[in-house]
């Protein structure tokens, strides 16, 4: 993946990561309606803001509705996926760098 391309991340899920500084990163995430983030985890801690349309989250098991205008926190470690409820976009940052995802 090249930082500032677009790349397939999952069915009807394409992403675009920024130019990351020392120690946070920001990546581009755009959501077909229905298209799924499977559930994961890792040990970055994780803010996600809604750029447009409508999100059901959840982390450990709890469900969270995220839409256009609003954020998200994600601590280190928790496992979470989202479903996008319409067509939609995130903007997502991390700390400490995603080395998985600067390959």
């Amino acid at each position: 993946m090249m930082v500032g391309e677009w790349e397939q991340a999952e069915p009807g899920v394409k992403r675009k990561i920024f130019e990351p500084g020392q120690s946070i990163m920001m990546m581009e995430v755009h959501f077909e309606k229905g298209a799924e983030g499977s559930e994961h985890s890792h040990p970055h801690e994780q803010f996600t803001y809604c750029l447009k349309g409508v999100f059901e989250f959840t982390l450990d098991g709890v469900k969270h509705r995220l839409e256009a205008g609003e954020t998200l926190f994600i601590p280190s470690n928790c496992q979470h996926g989202a479903v996008a409820l319409e067509n939609g976009a995130l903007l997502d940052t991390f700390t400490p760098l995603r080395q998985d995802l600067l390959k």
